[in-house]
């Protein structure tokens, strides 16, 4: 019997070395972190730290301002990089100031009475009844199916409707991401134009960029059309800006220059960035279809629609009838309580409006504190001998300001956190340079809104629209700053003119 052949055991290969755990796998049991990001918050801290202890303390300022300006800047910082939500960051840094007791209990909260606070938050109020009686639909739909037989038509037929919605909805992102892109997904995808595909070019494209474009014009062309405006006018009168009837000044301002913009920008972007779609028979039809789907108007829009005009009425005649905007806003709100279009359930889900009120009510209590303290009448005088030392007029200042305060904005990531980091000390700079004070806050409050369309990150309207998918990176930035050239020339040419007439300077 043979004896069988064994494998010697050199040639038998040893068993392959269990591979080592995977480091992730070890993170991956770990317990999700959902606290404070911890690489922003080192950033704004020693950035602080170093402002309030490495920087040498001019002469003129206090120690408490001095604190005060450190734990602002920490603020700001905080609002660009976003260590924590924008509300929850103000918070913390409000405690701050008082647990440091750099400000008082009383002075750090007394900005949540102001009443352009309050006129941001009841604004939000009011623009949810638009999105929940369906009127800011049945507004675009109506005018898609008017004008919507061409593209160029189709894309003024949804300015349009912006234009007329925006005084009464304070937040162009609302507009975009709660209105005018479904519509404009429902057309675009209707001409098989289709994001994040090539033929994301034949429509898509088009009707976004001319939406984002002019969303800058009709935030610029009402005091209530974006929260932004509010800010600027409450931190201009902060600095001894006053303003006679605030609606009719903004309005009587911006009309002209607006309006040009609004109507040529469509066109310019339909010569400079063409879709390859020239006509849009099927866009009325679709309108059409879903005005017939809403039935006739409701009567919760024929509310909604009565009381925006009573409030629109009480602004403009706000200073006649003694009555300050936002108790003509809190009027309209509770009308429309009281008729049931809105419940306090609604108020309550509108998270963007108590977010608001804490943020916006931080920096403008800082804001204020830091002229109280005497923060910013030391840094209007350093700018004013530099601004003297070039030899400028008033005018050349104004000039070049305002070309700063525009372009930095490529630094911002939304224009809340460009108006809380910049807007005191560039219009501070204005009165400076005796620059005409409602002129310089008015020209600064208005560029916050014409350099919302530069970048991707410039506007909440602008990172709605671009995660539409349709437009790519590398448009986003030429169009942007295409745009941003046509817009500064319009608003100097015809701004300049058109404020010279009304007595702004």
């Amino acid at each position: 019997m043979p004896t069988p052949t064994r494998t010697s055991s050199s040639t038998t290969p040893p068993p392959p070395a269990p591979p080592p755990p995977a480091p992730s796998r070890y993170w991956r049991n770990l317990p999700h972190w959902e606290g404070v990001r911890p690489v922003p918050l080192i950033i704004c801290v020693v950035v602080g730290l170093v402002l309030r202890f490495a920087v040498p303390k001019p002469n003129e300022v206090t120690h408490q301002a001095w604190s005060l300006l450190a734990i602002f800047i920490v603020t700001v910082a905080g609002l660009i990089l976003s260590p924590l939500p924008v509300g929850a960051w103000a918070f913390a840094c409000l405690t701050l100031a008082v647990v440091t007791k750099t400000l008082a209990f009383a002075a750090a909260v007394a900005s949540f009475t102001n009443e352009v606070i309050w006129l941001i938050v009841v604004s939000f109020f009011l623009s949810k009844g638009f999105v929940k009686t369906g009127l800011g639909d049945r507004i675009a739909m109506f005018f898609v199916r008017l004008l919507g037989k061409r593209t160029l038509s189709l894309s003024y037929g949804l300015v349009l409707g912006e234009l007329i919605i925006s005084p009464g909805m304070p937040s162009s992102t609302a507009r975009a991401g709660g209105i005018f892109l479904p519509i404009i997904k429902s057309l675009s995808l209707g001409a098989e134009s289709k994001p994040n595909h090539p033929s994301s070019r034949k429509l898509g494209a088009f009707l976004v960029q001319s939406q984002n474009q002019c969303c800058n014009n009709t935030s610029a062309l009402f005091l209530t059309a974006a929260a932004q405006n509010l800010l600027c006018i409450k931190l201009a009168e902060g600095l001894g800006v006053e303003f006679p009837n605030q609606w009719i000044t903004w309005l009587k301002a911006s009309v002209v220059p607006s309006l040009i913009s609004v109507a040529a920008t469509p066109y310019v972007l339909y010569l400079i960035y063409p879709p390859e779609i020239k006509n849009t028979p099927d866009a009325p039809t679709m309108a059409k279809q879903k005005l017939k789907q809403m039935g006739p108007i409701k009567k919760n829009e024929w509310i909604m629609m009565a009381t925006l005009l009573l409030t629109v009425a009480l602004w403009v005649s706000g200073q006649a009838l003694n009555m300050s905007s936002v108790v003509a806003a809190m009027l309209g709100l509770t009308l429309l309580l009281l008729a049931g279009v809105l419940n306090w359930d609604d108020c309550l889900s509108e998270k963007q409006a108590w977010d608001t009120l804490i943020w916006f009510g931080v920096l403008i209590g800082m804001a204020t504190q830091l002229t109280t303290l005497g923060i910013i009448p030391w840094m209007s005088a350093c700018v004013a001998k530099f601004l003297k030392s070039l030899s400028l007029n008033w005018f050349g200042s104004f000039s070049l300001l305002q070309l700063a305060y525009f372009f930095i904005h490529y630094l911002f990531a939304g224009q809340t956190a460009h108006v809380g980091a910049l807007y005191s000390a560039f219009l501070s700079m204005h009165l400076a340079a005796k620059v005409p004070g409602v002129l310089a806050a008015l020209a600064l409050a208005f560029n916050t809104n014409l350099f919302g369309a530069l970048t991707h990150y410039s506007s909440g309207q602008a990172a709605v629209y671009y995660g539409a998918g349709f437009v790519n990176l590398r448009d986003v930035f030429t169009v942007g700053f295409a745009m941003a050239l046509f817009n500064i020339i319009v608003w100097a040419l015809t701004g300049a003119a058109w404020w010279k007439i009304i007595g702004l300077y």
